[in-house]
């Protein structure tokens, strides 16, 4: 019969036993980005229970040894230093953020979202032959745009790449900052209305994956989730195939606008086909063609902007020939200028 003190040992227990089950995604990804930034964890969060561990044990200990009621304890109301203890007690923090540091400063260069794959897993290299599958990615109110330039398509709330393939993601946002995550490829990224991110991964096993905002964004937050689907190559063929067939025909610009509409929940779609220049004016906020286009202005900033000050410098800005031999000076001149009264 269990006794009334081994009983109480049970609650204790309770959560390592539901632990117990668990896979999680984070410590067991199927992308090789995804698995070095779980290593990470592991080994931070080693490093910090060196010293976590002999602290709290410490404390529990000196609560003990010293309490009240322990009239054998030693007492020694005068002791005020010990060069020992000052060692062990600084040195020890000291290594161990030294350490901390070193993997930090090597792990920000290595995993870098924007620096392209040197491998595709621990064991093997990249393919000198192997060309990264492109996927450009819109975050949009509530759902996600996928389009794959080079195989001309499009897809919402659905992807999919090829095992051992490298991916190149190039990542915006329709209105609101928003996140792109998929936990079993690589870590989170953000996406931003008129500015692009980027992230290279590389998925190694098969298997079809969540994928979802990681940053709040309105009401429809929480159904912004797809299925990523890792695919060998004929299987990433015919899911092609599959696309191409879709029932939603070509995802225009006037198709975008109507897509654009915030909505929640949105089935998975497949567009046959998109336009080629879509994604870019996506990107420059001027899907509507009567609207400038961000890089369009940023061109005139760069060359003296509009108006009377910008004219000035235009006129007074030399440009020189692509001659090098000749190195001879070209300056713009604005012949008129309309004022608010004409």
């Amino acid at each position: 019969m269990p006794t009334l003190k081994s009983l109480r040992r049970w609650p204790l227990l309770l959560p390592l036993a539901l632990l117990a089950g668990c896979n999680t995604v984070l410590m067991n990804p199927s992308g090789d980005i995804a698995n070095q930034q779980g290593r990470l964890i592991v080994v931070s969060t080693v490093l910090m229970l060196i010293i976590i561990i002999p602290v709290i044990a410490l404390t529990l200990f000196f609560a003990w040894r010293y309490r009240q009621s322990n009239k054998e304890a030693d007492y020694s109301p005068d002791w005020d230093h010990s060069t020992q203890l000052e060692l062990a007690i600084w040195a020890a923090p000291l290594l161990i953020i030294i350490a901390l540091g070193a993997i930090t400063w090597i792990s920000t260069h290595t995993l870098d979202p924007y620096r392209p794959l040197s491998r595709l897993d621990a064991e093997r290299p990249i393919p000198a032959e192997a060309k990264p599958l492109v996927v450009e990615v819109v975050a949009l109110d509530w759902k996600w745009l996928f389009i794959y330039p080079e195989q001309g398509f499009a897809t919402v709330n659905e992807m999919a790449a090829p095992v051992d393939r490298p991916i190149t993601f190039k990542i915006t946002a329709s209105s609101v900052m928003n996140s792109f995550f998929i936990p079993a490829l690589a870590g989170q990224i953000y996406a931003m209305p008129g500015m692009e991110t980027k992230l290279h991964a590389v998925i190694n096993k098969p298997g079809e994956f969540e994928g979802f905002s990681a940053n709040y964004s309105g009401a429809g937050f929480s159904g912004m989730r797809f299925k990523f689907h890792g695919l060998s190559n004929t299987d990433f063929d015919q899911w092609v195939q599959k696309v191409k067939a879709g029932k939603d025909g070509e995802l225009t610009r006037e198709q975008y606008k109507k897509l654009e509409v915030p909505s929640e929940r949105e089935p998975v779609r497949h567009y046959a086909a998109v336009a080629p220049d879509l994604y870019d004016a996506i990107l420059n906020l001027c899907v509507d063609r009567n609207k400038m286009c961000m890089k369009e202005m940023m061109a005139i900033d760069a060359d003296g902007g509009l108006g009377k000050p910008g004219a000035f410098n235009i006129a007074t800005k030399q440009a020189w020939q692509a001659d090098t031999l000749t190195h001879s000076p070209k300056r713009k001149y604005v012949t008129a200028m309309c004022t608010t009264e004409e």
